[in-house]
C-alpha cells in the first residue's frame, strides 16, 4: 500500500475539521475518498464541498464501499464502540475521536476487537504530540524526576456558558453525551496525567458538582483526591464554570518538580535526591540545592494533524503510535471512577467495579430528559 485511502464517520465539528485536513494533502500517504452523514442536508452540502467524494448516508454502506482502506470515527460518545467495532468486522483500519467511549465496560469489546482484528487502532489524543507534555513524560519515564511522590492538575480553562449549552439538546446530558466536564472536556487531560507519570491511580475519592453553575444534568466541578500503588497521591480540580481558567500541572518526584503552565515547562532539579539528602542532613531548617531549568521554546505542536499522520505512518511503515486505540480506556477509568465515587459517597478501587458503574449510569440515562425528549418526539 503506498497510499491510505480514509473514510469519515461523522461530518460534524470535528468530522468536517478532519475532512479539511485530509482533502487539503497535509497528511502524507493518505488520501480522503468518501464520508458517512446521517444528516441530509448535509450530504447535500459535502457533495457541493467535496465533488468527487463519495458520500454515504449509513456507516455499513461507507464500509461495504471498498472505497476505504482506514476509518475515522467522529460520532457522539456513545457511537464509537460499535462503529469500531464494525469497521474492525470489515478489516478496516480504526481511528476513533476521543473518547474512546462513555464507559469501561462499553470499551472493553472494541479493545478486544481491535486486537482480533490485527488492524491499526488509534485513538485522536492529540495533546500526546505537544512537545511540552511529552517532555514531562520523558523526565519522569528516564528516571530523571525519581520516584513520584505527588500530581496535581487544575484544569479550569473550560469555561462554557449557558448559551453553549443550549445549543443542542443532547449537550450536557446523561443521554445524550454521558457526562460533562469529565467526559466532553478532560479526557485529554485525563489522558495525559496517567501518560506522563506511567500509572493510573489506584484508587480514588471525587466529588462531582451537578448542574452547579449551568441548568446542565452532568457535572460541571470536580475535585479529586487520588492514590497510586506506590504511595504517591495526586488532586484533579476542572470545571467549566470558573473564568478567568487555570491549566497548571504539577509532578513532584524525589529529585525535584516539574510544573507545566502557560505553555511552559520547569523543572526544579535537586542536586540530590531529597531522601538522600534527609538522610544525611542535621540541620533544623536545611533544604536540599535545587537548579531551576526552563523549557520554553517547545514550538507549535501538530495536534490532529500529527496523531493522523501518525497513524497512517503506521499503516504504511508500521511506524509505532503515539495514542494506541487500546489505550483510551485508561483514562476513561479515572474518569468513571471520579463519578462512582461521588455516586457512592465513598472511595473507590481501581480496576472498578464495572458492573456498579453501569448500573448507576444507565439510572441516569433513563432519568436523562433528553431521552424523554427522545421518546416524545416518536
Amino acid at each position: 500500500m503506498k497510499q491510505v485511502r480514509f473514510g469519515i464517520v461523522g461530518m460534524g465539528n470535528m468530522g468536517s475539521n478532519h475532512a479539511a485536513t485530509l482533502a487539503s494533502g497535509k497528511i502524507k500517504g493518505a488520501a480522503l475518498t468518501a464520508v458517512c452523514e446521517a444528516n441530509e442536508s448535509r450530504r447535500q452540502s459535502i457533495r457541493g464541498q467535496y465533488p468527487g467524494l463519495a458520500v454515504f448516508a449509513t456507516s455499513r454502506e461507507l464500509f461495504e464501499s471498498g472505497l476505504i482502506d482506514a476509518v475515522l470515527i467522529a460520532t457522539p460518545h456513545f457511537g464509537h464502540p460499535a462503529d469500531a467495532i464494525a469497521a474492525f468486522e470489515h478489516d478496516l483500519h480504526v481511528l476513533i475521536e476521543k473518547p474512546a467511549g462513555v464507559s469501561v465496560s462499553r470499551v472493553r469489546p472494541m479493545n478486544e476487537a481491535a486486537a482480533r482484528s490485527g488492524k491499526v487502532f488509534g485513538i485522536m489524543y492529540n495533546q500526546r504530540m505537544n512537545p511540552l507534555y511529552a517532555k514531562v513524560r520523558d523526565l519522569v519515564t528516564s528516571g530523571e524526576l525519581g520516584a513520584i511522590r505527588r500530581t496535581n492538575w487544575i484544569i479550569t480553562n473550560w469555561y462554557r456558558p449557558q448559551a453553549y449549552y443550549d445549543s443542542g439538546s443532547w449537550r450536557a446530558t446523561w443521554a445524550g453525551e454521558g457526562g460533562g466536564v469529565l467526559l466532553n472536556q478532560c479526557p485529554h487531560q485525563l489522558d495525559l496525567w496517567q501518560w506522563t507519570i506511567g500509572m493510573i491511580p489506584a484508587r480514588v475519592r471525587a466529588f462531582c458538582h451537578f448542574g452547579k453553575y449551568r441548568n446542565i444534568e452532568v457535572e460541571d466541578e470536580v475535585t479529586a483526591y487520588v492514590e497510586y500503588a506506590n504511595g504517591a497521591t495526586g488532586v484533579f480540580v476542572t470545571t467549566t464554570g470558573e473564568a478567568p481558567g487555570t491549566n497548571r500541572y504539577e509532578v513532584i518526584g524525589e529529585r525535584g518538580k516539574l510544573v507545566a503552565e502557560n505553555g511552559k515547562l520547569t523543572f526544579w532539579r535537586l542536586r540530590e535526591p531529597e531522601p538522600e539528602f534527609n538522610a544525611r542532613n542535621t540541620v533544623s531548617f536545611a533544604s536540599p540545592e535545587a537548579w531551576r531549568i526552563d523549557f520554553d521554546h517547545f514550538g507549535p505542536s501538530p495536534e490532529h494533524a500529527g496523531i493522523m499522520q501518525n497513524f497512517t505512518d503506521a499503516i504504511l511503515n508500521g511506524t509505532p503510535l503515539v495514542a494506541p486505540g487500546e489505550e483510551g480506556i485508561l483514562g476513561l477509568s479515572i474518569s468513571n471512577a471520579m463519578h462512582l465515587s461521588t455516586w457512592l459517597d465513598r472511595w473507590v478501587e481501581l480496576p472498578l467495579d464495572e458492573r456498579e458503574f453501569e448500573a448507576q449510569l444507565q439510572a441516569r440515562i433513563d432519568r436523562s430528559a433528553y431521552r424523554a425528549e427522545e421518546t416524545a418526539s416518536r
